[in-house]
């Protein structure tokens, strides 16, 4: 756990080893994952009746969670991973953090294995993906970071994802809280590997030693072997806090 300096006191020298072999140096940046950390993807049937909207379609609630609920089983981007991939999907999947065109390929492709009957339907569901209304960021988030900004600690975003998430975050009116962004498909590596952490910590000019990376899987923990702090958050619906807050405690211990 990162910790500040604390000023000398009287202790016991069981007190002092322990202090030692806890301490680290102060925060000095914090890097966040997206999707699950900062922002959540909108609920999954109010997905599917944008969408459908979208192809001038009305459905009725109960056909969209129907929809709602094949389309998650199928494999949904920001949703849990499909039950199966097709092998002509196959290696699209493996790429979709790393190209663009695979990432929209891999997600429409699975998309098209549940038939809604409507026409353009998987790229409408992309295309939701791509909009500031098809997410809700956490209800910590701005505070968060607008915190983190007035303090002085340095924040990039560090994401496996295959589009540019920067729009999103400017019409929340976040990226003016943000000085950098390490995205997957734009670094060429994916979380766990410990490249695109050190990548991050360049960008912002950080040791990765007075880093923070603030996750909700194992592989924004693999941070870990790039010399980074690590605190991982537990999965939470939109809109429902998911303990962000946390990140200032452990940033600006009392």
């Amino acid at each position: 756990m990162p910790d500040h300096a604390e000023p000398p006191h009287a202790s016991s020298g069981a007190d002092d080893a322990v202090r030692a072999s806890t301490s680290r140096r102060p925060v000095e940046a914090v890097l966040f994952d997206f999707h699950g950390t900062l922002a959540q993807v909108e609920e999954p049937r109010d997905w599917v009746l944008h969408a459908a909207a979208a192809c001038g379609v009305e459905l009725d609630r109960m056909r969209a969670t129907a929809l709602a609920d094949r389309l998650l089983t199928a494999g949904r981007a920001g949703g849990p991973l499909p039950a199966r991939v097709p092998p002509r999907l196959a290696e699209l999947w493996a790429d979709r953090d790393l190209y663009p065109h695979a990432h929209r390929g891999a997600y429409t492709g699975l998309a098209e294995t549940v038939d809604a009957g409507i026409e353009g339907f998987a790229e409408a569901l992309y295309e939701r993906l791509l909009v500031p209304e098809g997410w809700v960021p956490y209800p910590d988030t701005e505070a968060t970071l607008k915190t983190l900004r007035q303090a002085g600690v340095k924040v990039a975003v560090v994401s496996n994802i295959g589009f540019d998430i920067r729009p999103l975050l400017t019409a929340w009116g976040f990226h003016d809280l943000v000085d950098a962004y390490a995205l997957s498909y734009e670094v060429g590596r994916c979380k766990p590997d410990p490249g695109i952490f050190l990548r991050a910590c360049g960008m912002l000019g950080v040791d990765p030693e007075r880093t923070l990376m603030v996750g909700d899987t194992p592989a924004d923990a693999g941070a870990v072997a790039a010399g980074c702090a690590v605190l991982v958050l537990p999965c939470a619906d939109a809109g429902r806090a998911n303990g962000l807050g946390a990140v200032l405690d452990l940033a600006f211990p009392s």
